[in-house]
């Protein structure tokens, strides 16, 4: 579901009577139109770019961890800018959330990507999840799932960093005749996947729960391949949050891809 983040800077309480599709979608474009507000405002007042980037994640980190404390009080939390508590292993539910995923990028205006990300994860698996791409006013969400657009002819597009090219992508690249598409962070760059501009996000080298499950759980429910390098399952929850590596693309690329990885 792509939903149109309004314009006006004003936030309204999210109802505790959204189901978690709606609620995680709620969530991610309502932060995203804070960041957009605060991003403008801290711009205009000459503020520096390392500031910029503390005040996105404190912002976000602020209003998601309140928001969820409001409408799901007994659920647990894994925020990228919050303390882990370990009680998180034993509950039932965990939300899974990047408050601003891509600093760097937020902090360079008029830069679009970067996102906001929240996912609920049961037994390790995503089961409702939101990614808000707060620059361009749009949040994809698992509940409608997004349709998959038609197959472009031609050589897959491999998606990779501006700034670093993992050795997973070069090799997918290399060997598929394939040509890099370049963007910033892991959020916008799986959902240029579901959104049809690009084939494969392949990523090796380091990454934490929060920069994937959300983007997992939207490109799943979306019929895109999502798993581990090796072709295990993207599991979340674990005690040591650190995923280093992950493969979202299209189901047609799914098995060259594998076995070119692990060939």
């Amino acid at each position: 579901m792509v939903t149109q983040v309004p314009s006006d800077s004003s936030v309204p309480s999210i109802s505790k009577e959204l189901d978690d599709h709606q609620l995680a979608a709620a969530i991610a474009s309502q932060t995203g139109r804070l960041l957009v507000s605060v991003r403008r405002r801290l711009v205009e007042q000459g503020t520096d770019h390392w500031s910029l980037k503390d005040a996105g994640d404190r912002l976000a980190h602020e209003f998601i961890v309140e928001s969820l404390a409001n409408a799901r009080p007994d659920d647990a939390i894994l925020s990228e800018e919050g303390a882990d508590r370990r009680e998180r292993l034993s509950a039932g539910r965990v939300w899974i959330v990047d408050p601003l995923d891509g600093t760097r990028e937020f902090a360079e205006p008029p830069r679009i990507d970067w996102a906001v990300h929240i996912a609920l994860v049961t037994n390790g698996v995503p089961i409702a999840g939101a990614v808000a791409l707060p620059a361009e006013r749009l949040t994809l969400a698992t509940e409608p799932p997004e349709q998959l657009p038609d197959p472009v002819e031609g050589p897959p597009r491999v998606i990779v960093s501006r700034t670093r090219r993992p050795p997973a992508a070069q090799m997918l690249a290399r060997q598929l005749g394939a040509r890099y598409i370049e963007l910033g962070s892991a959020g916008a760059k799986a959902m240029a996947v579901v959104r049809g501009q690009a084939d494969i996000y392949a990523h090796s080298g380091g990454q934490y729960e929060w920069d994937s499950c959300a983007p997992v759980a939207v490109a799943q429910a979306a019929g895109l391949h999502c798993s581990r390098l090796d072709g295990s399952p993207m599991l979340y929850n674990n005690p040591d949050p650190y995923l280093p590596d992950l493969l979202i693309c299209r189901p047609e690329w799914a098995e060259p891809s594998l076995a070119i990885l692990n060939g």
